[in-house]
């Protein structure tokens, strides 16, 4: 464990103005609040803090960060409050403490809402001040470096679970490698113990087999660098056992089969003489196609700069070169850490751009479950990234198999949400379509248009993903509490009586809803019966109607307004299309199914859950079932096609159901107006020489068991 005046030591070393006595207060406090205390280890407790403040002093950070690093479990852990802190030592310093404290166990929660809370906390935190996730990720680095004294094995594998999850990408998205690096590799060595041994075993094999290689091949680039008037640094490592085995298990293939197990960084001084290097290089020995990546020119979100290539050397293995300048190396080294400089008075201020903070934090407002926040963190910290260009050159980040969608969300939340289509390197493509390293990206834009569902299908990225489900939610609940209002008004209208002005405030009180609108929902949802909403408006009032036979609303519900997919669905049984006579069907937690009034499946529905529905006026169209006949002879299913464009009706799937010597029978679903609009495309086919017959499907009936 350091002590006192080493860790101090340590601070003036680089930072001669630190706050000497503000970091002797600290390491005084904290030996007095832990006391006693023990660590799994046997250690006094005392020890993690210490440890948790020297490693950050290898990334030279500034006083106050050090203090935080000494007082971050006092409050947790201690009977240490909050406001003894800042009253030591100062608002900042507080406010940091604040930040990395861990939250305690609330065991009615679940271990994701537990896991989501805790991450929600902290990246507001984080968010707020950088250096409370320094601290954090130091605070963990340590943890893991103790986790074999942990007794527990489930307790352990939690740990090194939430560590791959959470912690190591949070790492690297901050460019902070070597803390990545060696959290993924305790954690791999703990979730994955068998595969840690047989890769550590075959790399074990491979020294022994080709002698010191990687020393070989290092001191060759030296040489050929050197005598090019190129002075370099050259170090050359195999990559960590979590790297080989994550490669391993995405391609499918075998250690033998992985050809680049070896990495070399190559380190000069300044950014001619990379490219230079890189010249070199590739002219001494054939590149692999694909692997060449420009970070200098397009540095990674995080700031990371560096080339990246990868060649065949000599010794016939496949091998990674970084070449940089030595300020780089010190960003990959310390990340986020080597772009702080210090101020008077011992404040330091960010020099890096933190946007994708912004977009987490963003996606904290948007999820709405322990589950989607957790989900949608992890998709946007634990991506590989691809560049993308807007029409002005405007460089945007994105995961690899990101959309157009995901891009326009990356550029402002309005342009995703106006999205209407897009062109990619100016060719106007779907919305579904992957965006490629180095494409120029045009978003088509609309006023008019508004997120849709189907966008979750193909929308790749999480702050995407939380923008479009919260629009949906937000939509569904807002006709969710529309339709309830016409369920409730056709309730109303059933009763003996009229009601009361206070009524309805008093039927929310006895069924214990927070408000009117949530009472809508509920009915909406089919989770209050209209027996039970009678009952509660008008106590006594559903005795008798319970014992009659339900008989069918004359005054049927509109649906005018209302959105296929939020508020109902139209039923694939029947595919009912505005115009057709329709009953719905309610079910609990679902939107209302709607189906033909003669559809079959309806006959399984129990009386009490139907409720009689009308289109309404300007609803939108439907998609209906066709079966159409053809002739066998050529240009019968043009002449079919040709009739269905002619009469505006587009075409989303067709199959070939049937063929014999003289017809052709295609199942055939279009997209229809209404119910006139359907007769006159059934006309018009009947017409036609080439078509035998033109019929609508009749509803299918419910499969029997």
């Amino acid at each position: 464990m350091l002590r006192q005046y080493e860790l101090i030591d340590r601070v003036l070393s680089y930072d001669p103005d630190a706050d000497e006595a503000l970091l002797n207060r600290a390491y005084v406090f904290s030996l007095a609040a832990h006391g006693s205390q023990k660590r799994a280890s046997g250690d006094p407790y005392f020890s993690h803090p210490i440890e948790v403040a020297g490693i950050l002093t290898d990334l030279h950070l500034d006083d106050e960060t050090i203090a935080t690093a000494i007082l971050h479990d006092t409050v947790e852990d201690t009977v240490a409050t909050q406001e003894q802190i800042e009253k030591t030592f100062g608002p900042s310093v507080a406010r940091l403490v604040d930040g990395v404290t861990k939250l305690s166990k609330i065991e009615a929660q679940s271990d994701n809402e537990r896991a989501a809370e805790n991450l929600r906390k902290f990246l507001l935190a984080m968010s707020d001040d950088i250096r409370v996730l320094l601290v954090k990720l130091a605070d963990r680095l340590h943890n893991m470096r103790t986790l074999h004294h942990i007794a527990k094995p489930e307790k352990r594998r939690r740990i090194a679970r939430e560590t791959m999850d959470i912690y190591a990408p949070l790492a690297e998205r901050i460019g902070m490698y070597e803390f990545m690096k060696e959290m993924q590799t305790i954690a791999f060595k703990e979730l994955e113990p068998e595969a840690y041994d047989s890769i550590n075993k075959r790399l074990e094999q491979m020294r022994k087999g080709g002698g010191d290689q990687v020393a070989r091949i290092a001191s060759g680039l030296r040489l050929l660098l050197g005598q090019k008037g190129i002075k370099a640094e050259v170090e050359g490592r195999e990559k960590h056992p979590y790297s080989i085995w994550r490669k391993m298990t995405e391609r499918h293939i075998s250690f033998e089969q992985l050809s680049d197990v070896m990495a070399f960084r190559v380190i000069v001084d300044d950014v001619e003489q990379c490219y230079r290097a890189l010249g070199l290089l590739h002219q001494r020995w054939p590149m692999v196609p694909g692997r060449f990546k420009d970070y200098i020119s397009t540095p990674k979100r995080n700031g990371y700069r560096s080339l990246h290539t990868a060649v065949i050397h000599t010794e016939r293995v496949r091998i990674e070169i970084q070449i940089r300048d030595r300020k780089m190396h010190a960003e990959a080294e310390f990340g986020v850490a080597a772009h702080w400089s210090y101020k008077a008075g011992g404040t330091i201020q960010p020099d890096v751009n933190a946007r994708w903070i912004q977009d987490l934090v963003e996606i904290l407002d948007h999820a709405a479950s322990p589950e989607e926040l957790l989900e949608h963190t992890r998709m946007a910290m634990y991506q590989d990234r691809i560049f993308a260009f807007t029409p002005q050159g405007e460089l945007i980040q994105l995961p690899k198999g990101a959309t157009p969608i995901d891009f326009a969300y990356a550029v402002h939340t309005d342009l995703g949400d106006q999205t209407v289509g897009a062109k990619i390197n100016g060719r106007v493509v779907p919305l579904r379509t992957p965006i490629q390293n180095g494409d120029q990206v045009q978003i088509l834009r609309s006023k008019a248009q508004e997120p849709q569902p189907s966008w979750m299908n193909f929308a790749a990225t999480g702050k995407a993903r939380a923008k479009i489900r919260r629009y949906v939610r937000n939509k569904e609940q807002a006709e969710m509490v529309a339709l309830g209002r016409r369920f409730y008004d056709a309730v109303v209208a059933r009763l003996p009586a009229q009601l009361a002005p206070d009524a309805l405030d008093q039927a929310v009180k006895r069924l214990k809803l927070p408000d009117s609108d949530r009472l809508m929902e509920e009915i909406a949802r089919g989770n209050l019966t209209d027996q039970q909403v009678m009952e509660a408006l008008m106590p006594g009032s559903a005795g008798e109607l319970a014992m009659r036979p339900r008989l069918p609303d004359p005054r049927a519900i509109s649906m005018k307004g209302l959105t296929p997919g939020v508020a109902f669905t139209l039923a694939p049984c029947c595919t009912p299309v505005p115009g057709d006579r329709i009953v719905g069907v309610r079910h609990p937690d679902a939107p209302v199914v709607v189906h033909v009034i003669e559809c079959p499946v309806l006959q399984a529905a129990p009386e009490e859950d139907w409720v009689d529905l009308a289109w309404g006026d300007g609803s939108e169209g439907g998609v209906a079932r066709l079966q159409v006949i053809v002739r066998n002879q050529p240009g019968a299913l043009g002449v079919m096609a040709g009739i269905l464009g002619t009469q505006h009706a587009n075409i989303v799937n067709l199959t070939l159901s049937q063929r014999d010597e003289s017809f052709h029978t295609f199942d055939v679903l279009i997209e229809v107006q209404d119910v006139g609009h359907l007769m006159r495309i059934l006309a018009a086919l009947r017409a036609a020489e080439a078509v035998a017959s033109a019929e609508r499907t009749e509803p299918k009936a419910p499969l029997v068991a």
